[in-house]
């Protein structure tokens, strides 16, 4: 073999090496995948309804409103390698996404999974009250310090358990009501938070620093729930699953339950949006792999927040149909039409 040949050919192996090693280098990647999908009408732990009414009159259903998850592969020291991500770019079921899009910089794994389980709790309670509010049941509420985060502006002042009554004088409706009124103001600008801890009223005034996530949003340091006052008891088993994006569904679920009749008429309905107390629906993450989920699954149509209508429609896999809903009520109505055949289904539009 000649020195230019023998050359060739060592530099041939050396550039399939560094490939090889190259590909299995970690990167700061996260693939997002179909994750499972639950009816919320079905049976959780145990055989037992996934959603548990006490007190109150609970009627026969039947048919699916599940709803829908993504799973996840990577993140802080667990991440991906270049083969996986480049695999996952090719898979028209996988996402690739920027890690941060999943845990926040300055978040370890440990606080985006705390943080994930309290929205489940909160998407809870904020889902029954959206339901009861459809009913026009009527249902107390309360602001409520969940944790106080150590070195912040609230650190010291406010504690676990304090029950929030105005900001700035404003009474405090609900969290995302309080949380605006924060954001709102300017890092380094006071807030006036007015509360309640242990009978006794009391006020505090809070320097507001810039979000260690977001610098363009004030915060003071504590983690905050809605606290609902509700005239029967609602229990939501879901296992380990978290963030608030099934909270459309739940509320759906218990609306369904707690009506005379079958809201989906026996179809299987799945979908996805986080909810308000209000009843308003918001958008989520992972759109793609949750139609995808809920199509496998056997789902037929597939309730989207209005905000992820265009990028739903350009993805939504044959043989589903997307219904937009911005609000429960409407969300309601439109399984009454589609059930009925009489009214408008409103679809998601691609532009």
């Amino acid at each position: 073999m000649s020195r230019r040949a023998a050359t060739l050919v060592v530099t041939s192996i050396l550039v399939l090496v560094l490939g090889l090693v190259g590909a299995l280098i970690p990167v700061p990647y996260v693939a997002l995948t179909p994750g499972p999908t639950t009816n919320t009408l079905g049976t959780g732990e145990k055989g037992m309804p996934l959603i548990q009414i006490e007190g109150r009159q609970v009627y026969p259903h039947k048919g699916n409103l599940n709803f829908t998850t993504v799973a996840y592969r990577g993140g802080p020291g667990n991440r991906i390698d270049l083969f996986t991500a480049l695999r996952g770019w090719l898979d028209s079921k996988t996402a690739i996404v920027p890690e941060e899009t999943v845990f926040p910089k300055n978040e370890t794994v440990k606080q985006v999974e705390q943080e994930n389980t309290l929205q489940m709790e909160n998407s809870q309670q904020s889902a029954v009250a959206a339901a009861l509010a459809e009913l026009k049941i009527p249902v107390g509420n309360t602001v409520s310090v969940m944790a106080v985060q150590k070195g912040m502006p609230a650190d010291g002042r406010l504690r676990k358990d304090d029950h929030l009554v105005a900001i700035d004088g404003t009474k405090a409706e609900n969290v995302d009501a309080v949380k605006s009124a924060i954001s709102g103001k300017k890092a380094g600008e006071k807030v006036s938070v007015t509360y309640e801890r242990a009978g006794v009223e009391r006020k505090v005034d809070l320097t507001t620093v810039a979000a260690p996530t977001d610098k363009s949003q004030a915060v003071v340091g504590v983690t905050l729930r809605d606290s609902f006052k509700f005239p029967f008891k609602v229990k939501i088993t879901v296992g380990d699953v978290g963030g608030p994006s099934a909270g459309l569904m739940f509320s759906l679920a218990i609306f369904d339950k707690l009506t005379p009749g079958s809201l989906t008429g026996g179809r299987f309905i799945a979908g996805t949006g986080t909810i308000t107390p209000e009843g308003e629906v918001g958008p989520i993450g992972g759109i793609q792999q949750k139609m995808i989920a809920a199509r496998e699954a056997g789902a037929t149509a597939f309730l989207t927040p209005a905000r992820n209508c265009v990028e739903a429609a350009q993805a939504a896999p044959k043989g589903l149909r997307l219904i937009k809903a911005d609000t429960l009520h409407s969300a309601v109505t439109s399984l009454d039409a589609l059930r009925t055949g009489q009214g408008t289904v409103p679809a998601c539009p691609r532009s």
